[in-house]
Formats: structure tokens, C-alpha cells, sequence
């Protein structure tokens, strides 16, 4: 099973390796949003790192538990760690130089993620990162729509990395794979909510749909964050996050997260 998946990850790396496709542009107006949410949520305050702690309610089918959290991130890698009633819940992921990931239950033993799942901002539960990122040269952005999500009026963007390679008919494409939708509040804009799609470890084709909603918003030190979390699995509640503390810029990087520890 281990070597099926590593083939898998092998053969799908290989796909985006594959010559020629011209590169995208991204789109002027979606740049536009992603800066002004970026300077609404960071003021003048460049984010190195952040760690949040607070209180965690994990449901996963007839698991259903409630405990502690504390999140920490910088431009790439993140740390997850629960600690509920059954025991500790962790999960890594270090992008910057070779994607790698891994995820450990109770019995603290540490699973690979696969590459496919390694795409995304592992920074999904504090938007000012994974929205830096939209605007930074490596990332196309495109702008969906004026719209109505959840009651709430929002201005829909997507980013994504597309390879500058073509990919084979049938193949997921880096785009794909990579692509995170902003929902901005579009008086505020404030992120409300973002989505993205994981995969099952055997099949990159396969999606199976993330969202994150953001509320509660405060201002730590000009800061806007979200104190109030919550993840969406194929549109279950899987994780509500109530956060109490926000840290920033106390010195973290990314060789700090060590995958499988």
C-alpha cells in the first residue's frame, strides 16, 4: 500500500513535468481584492508567524469530542495539535522546500500525506497567510463574482499555481490541485469563509470539498483575526475552533516544522 502510494505521488508529480503550456496572467481586479482584504486584515503589520491557542470541537462520524487546540503557522508550514478526550490529534505539513506532511491520532503513530494533499496553504485556519500568497508572483488570481453566500454579500476569488508545463489528458492539473476560493465580505472584505478540495491518498481525481468559515473577527496588535473557526468536510462540521490567544511574529520558521515529529 505504502509503495502503491509513493508510485502514485511519483507518477503524479511526473504529470506536471511534462512540456510546454504558455503561462497565465492573473486577473488585474482579483490582485485589487486580495490586496485590499490583505491590508484590511494585516494594517501595516508584515506576519512572520502566528500561534493561536483555544478550545476544539473535533466530530469525525460517531467521534465526537471536545478539548484543546494550538495552531501555529508561518509562510508555507503549519502545526496543528489537539488534545481531546481520546488523545492527541496532530498534524504537520512543510511546503517551502520538498512538500511533506504527516498526521497522527491517539496512538501518536505518523502517517505520510500524500503530495496531491500537499498543495493547498497549510495555513487554512488564518486567512492572512494563504491570502499573501494569492498575491505574491507564483499564483494566479482570478476574480468569480459579486455574490450571495450563506446570507452574506461577497466578492468570490480564486487563486491557484498553474504550472507553466502541460499536464496529460486526465491527469489533475497543478491548478486544480492548488486552487483556494476567498469569499470577501464586500463591505468589509473581511474574509467570511474559503474553500479548497482534498483528495484520498489513491486517487488525485477524486474531490472531496473543505470549507472554512471565519468570524468573530479582533484586533490583535492591527491585527483583524478570526477568533471563530470552523471546517467543513463535504459539508459536515469536522472542526470548530473557539480561539482565546493570537501571537504573532514571536520568531517561528519554517525548519521548526518537522514532519513526523
Amino acid at each position: 500500500m505504502r509503495f502503491a502510494r509513493l508510485l502514485g505521488s511519483f507518477i503524479l508529480a511526473a504529470s506536471l513535468l511534462i512540456p510546454t503550456a504558455a503561462p497565465q496572467t492573473a486577473n488585474p481586479q482579483a490582485v485589487q481584492y486580495l490586496q485590499r482584504a490583505l491590508a484590511t486584515l494585516n494594517a501595516a503589520t508584515p506576519i512572520n508567524d502566528v500561534t493561536l491557542t483555544g478550545s476544539a470541537h473535533y466530530i469525525a462520524g460517531s467521534d465526537d469530542e471536545t478539548g484543546t487546540a494550538t495552531l501555529k503557522a508561518v509562510a508555507g508550514a503549519s502545526r496543528i495539535d489537539l488534545n481531546l478526550s481520546s488523545g492527541p490529534r496532530s498534524e504537520v505539513v512543510n511546503t517551502p522546500a520538498s512538500p511533506a506532511g504527516t498526521w497522527s491520532g491517539p496512538d501518536g503513530v505518523a502517517h505520510a500525506m500524500a503530495f496531491h494533499n500537499l498543495l493547498i496553504d497549510p495555513a487554512w485556519f488564518f486567512p492572512a497567510l494563504p491570502i499573501a500568497h494569492g498575491v505574491s508572483s507564483g499564483y494566479l488570481a482570478t476574480y468569480a463574482g459579486h455574490e450571495t453566500r450563506d446570507g452574506q454579500v461577497v466578492e468570490h476569488l480564486a487563486i491557484s499555481r498553474p504550472s507553466p508545463l502541460e499536464t496529460p489528458s486526465g491527469a489533475p492539473t497543478m491548478a486544480h490541485l492548488s486552487q483556494m476560493d476567498f469569499f470577501l465580505d464586500s463591505a468589509t472584505f473581511l474574509p467570511a469563509s474559503m474553500t479548497f478540495n482534498i483528495h484520498p491518498d489513491n486517487n488525485a481525481l477524486l474531490d472531496i470539498p473543505i470549507e472554512v468559515r471565519f468570524s468573530d473577527y479582533r484586533s490583535v496588535n492591527g491585527v483583524q483575526i478570526p477568533f471563530h473557526v470552523q471546517k467543513y468536510l463535504n459539508n459536515v462540521l469536522s472542526l470548530d475552533l473557539q480561539l482565546e490567544t493570537a501571537a504573532l511574529n514571536t520568531g517561528l520558521v519554517a525548519s521548526q516544522f518537522q514532519v513526523g515529529e
